[in-house]
C-alpha cells in the first residue's frame, strides 16, 4: 500500500479583489489538504468527479502541477464543477456561498466506475475525508462508502475523518449527527474543532466533545490558539506557537492543519508532534490570502524534497 486517498470536492473558488471585482481560482476542503500534503511529500490521490469542460481540464493540470494523483478523478460528460464564493471581513474571517446543487462530484458514488474506487481504497495507506465529503452523498452512497471504509480498514489501510461543518449541508442536524457518529466509528483518527461540533452539540464542554469521538485517535482544535489530541487512552493539551504575521484570511487553516498532521503521522511523528506541525502550518496559511499559500511561502522546517510526478 502506497499513499492518501482523499475524497471530495474540488469547486471554482471566487474571491474578493479590489472594486469589487473577484479573481477566480479552485479550492475545497479535501482538495486543499491533498495539496498540502503532496508539498510536504506525501503521495496522495484525489478521488473526485469533474465534468468535461474547460474549468475542469484547468483545475486537473493544476493539481498534477502540485504533485496531486489524478488517476481517479472520475470525467463526466455534460457536468460542470460546483462554484463558492468567499467572503472575508476585516479580521480575516471567512463567509462562504456555494453553487453546487448539480455538481459532478455529487454522483461520485452512483456511477459503473463505483464500485473500482471503492475497492480502490484498500490499496492506500490512509484514506481522508471530510464531513464536507459526506454531505455531498445520498444516505445509500454514504452507506457504500462507508463499507468499502470498513473493508479497507480490514486490509491494513488507516482512516482519517476531519468533522468539518457548513450548515448548509446538513438541513436536517439529527441526520448530521447520525453521520459523524457513523463517520468516527469507521475512522482510526479524527480531525475535528470545538467550531464544528458545537453546532452539532450546543453546550458541550470540551471533554464532552471529545466523548463523542468514538475514534481511536483524536484532535480536538480549540478556540484558542491550541488543541486537544487524544490516544492511547490519555489526553494532553498542544499550544501553538504564536502567528507572527497579521491574519488576513483563515481559509484553510483546517485543511493546512489536516495535511501537517497527517503527513507528520505518517511520517513516523507521535500524535503531539504533528499536532505542532499542524499548527505550525496553518499560522503561516492564515496570514496568506485564499486556500493555497504561494509554495514559497510553505514553512523552510517542512519543505518537501520528494520529486512530484503528477497524475499516473
Amino acid at each position: 500500500m502506497t499513499g492518501v486517498a482523499s475524497i471530495g470536492e474540488c469547486m471554482i473558488e471566487l474571491k474578493q479583489a479590489q472594486r469589487g471585482l473577484y479573481s477566480r481560482g479552485y479550492g475545497g476542503d479535501t482538495l486543499n489538504t491533498s495539496v498540502y500534503l503532496a508539498r510536504l511529500g506525501v503521495e496522495v490521490d484525489y478521488i473526485t468527479a469533474l465534468g468535461d469542460d474547460s474549468l475542469s481540464d484547468e483545475m486537473i493540470a493544476g493539481w498534477a502541477a502540485e504533485g496531486v494523483g489524478t488517476k481517479r478523478v472520475m470525467r463526466l460528460p455534460g457536468k460542470l464543477p460546483g462554484i463558492y464564493l468567499i467572503e472575508t471581513d476585516e479580521k480575516g474571517e471567512r463567509r462562504f456561498f456555494h453553487w453546487r446543487e448539480n455538481s459532478a462530484a455529487r454522483r461520485l458514488l452512483d456511477l459503473p466506475e463505483t464500485g473500482d474506487i471503492l475497492n480502490s481504497l484498500a490499496s492506500y495507506d490512509l484514506v481522508y475525508l471530510s464531513a464536507i465529503t459526506l454531505s455531498l452523498y445520498s444516505a445509500d452512497g454514504r452507506g457504500r462508502l462507508f463499507a468499502a471504509l470498513r473493508a479497507a480498514r480490514e486490509r491494513g489501510t488507516r482512516v482519517a475523518f476531519d468533522t468539518n461543518f457548513r450548515a448548509r449541508g446538513w438541513p436536517d442536524l439529527e441526520i448530521a449527527r447520525t453521520v459523524y457518529r457513523d463517520a468516527f466509528a469507521a475512522a482510526d483518527m479524527a480531525l475535528a474543532s470545538t467550531e464544528d461540533l458545537l453546532p452539532l452539540f450546543a453546550g458541550e464542554s470540551n471533554e464532552g466533545l471529545m466523548a463523542r469521538i468514538s475514534s481511536p485517535e483524536a484532535v480536538l482544535k480549540l478556540s484558542k490558539p491550541a488543541s486537544i489530541v487524544r490516544f492511547e487512552g490519555a489526553s494532553h493539551e498542544v499550544t501553538a506557537e504564536p502567528v507572527a504575521a497579521p491574519v488576513v484570511d483563515t481559509t484553510a487553516a483546517g485543511d493546512s492543519f489536516a495535511a501537517a498532521y497527517l503527513a507528520a503521522r505518517l511520517q513516523g511523528a507521535d500524535p503531539i508532534d504533528a499536532a505542532r506541525a499542524g499548527h505550525l502550518l496553518a499560522g503561516v496559511v492564515v496570514c496568506h490570502p485564499g486556500a493555497i499559500i504561494p509554495r514559497s511561502a510553505m514553512p523552510a522546517t517542512m519543505s518537501s524534497t520528494r520529486t512530484h510526478k503528477g497524475s499516473a
